[in-house]
């Protein structure tokens, strides 16, 4: 099992730099280098989403609360894939990584081994996307390496792949951080309104994207910051 605690000169400046975890007053969280955090994780209560974002991605259960299949794009410390999980036991899960070093940790976040309903593929996201044609009830993009968001999961032909990837009424969430011009690329890719979660006190911007007027028919509730861009 690789070291957690290794430290790697590839910290900076490096997109295949090596994961690390450190620990504090009981939460284990996941680093690329020092000063950013990729996912956090409560010791005594592994399931529990701890960042703010990951609880504002889960607002596609408004939309869809028993989704059968889960398609997501990036792994980290598997906060969400966990919650989904444990607290939707009727969905298929299956997440694309492209770093082994992510993957390897995963014992150490508690993520659940591969099974007849979970399933981790050392891929890349965008060729992830591109061979599971009308598959995902809900898509969940949050890929992320040391540098920032990877421009193969940035660009026009990614989303429209991802439009394929989903079910007639299938929905896609995106962290978008704090790119906010995905969202032209998004709204191009659906040809439909899209929805922006701006969660006040967090940089991550959450782009909802859906086939059909899923979205028109739902509304987040909640004291978050909305906004809806029409095509």
């Amino acid at each position: 099992m690789t070291d957690p605690f290794e430290y790697c000169e590839e910290w900076f400046g490096n997109r295949g730099a090596k994961p690390f975890i450190r620990e504090s007053k009981g939460v284990v969280a996941l680093h690329f280098h020092l000063f950013q955090v990729q996912s956090e994780m409560y010791k005594d209560a592994p399931d529990e989403l701890v960042l703010r974002y990951t609880r504002a991605m889960m607002h596609f259960r408004h939309f869809n609360p028993h989704p059968g299949h889960i398609g997501m794009i990036g792994l980290g410390g598997g906060s969400i894939q966990k919650h989904c999980y444990a607290n939707l036991p009727e969905a298929s899960i299956s997440v694309a990584e492209i770093n082994h070093g992510v993957i390897s940790l995963r014992d150490y976040f508690c993520i659940p081994s591969d099974d007849h309903r979970f399933h981790i593929y050392c891929e890349d996201g965008a060729d992830f996307v591109e061979r599971n044609e009308n598959q995902f009830d809900v898509l969940l993009v949050d890929g992320f390496d040391s540098k920032g968001q990877p421009p193969q999961l940035c660009s026009q032909r990614f989303y429209n792949h991802c439009f394929r990837a989903l079910t007639p009424k299938g929905i896609l969430v995106v962290n978008a951080c704090d790119n906010r011009g995905l969202i032209a690329r998004i709204q191009e890719a659906f040809g439909s309104e899209v929805l922006v979660l701006d969660d006040d006190g967090s940089e991550n911007v959450i782009i909802f994207a859906g086939r059909g007027d899923i979205l028109r028919a739902t509304e987040i509730p909640g004291p978050r910051l909305i906004e809806r861009h029409h095509p």
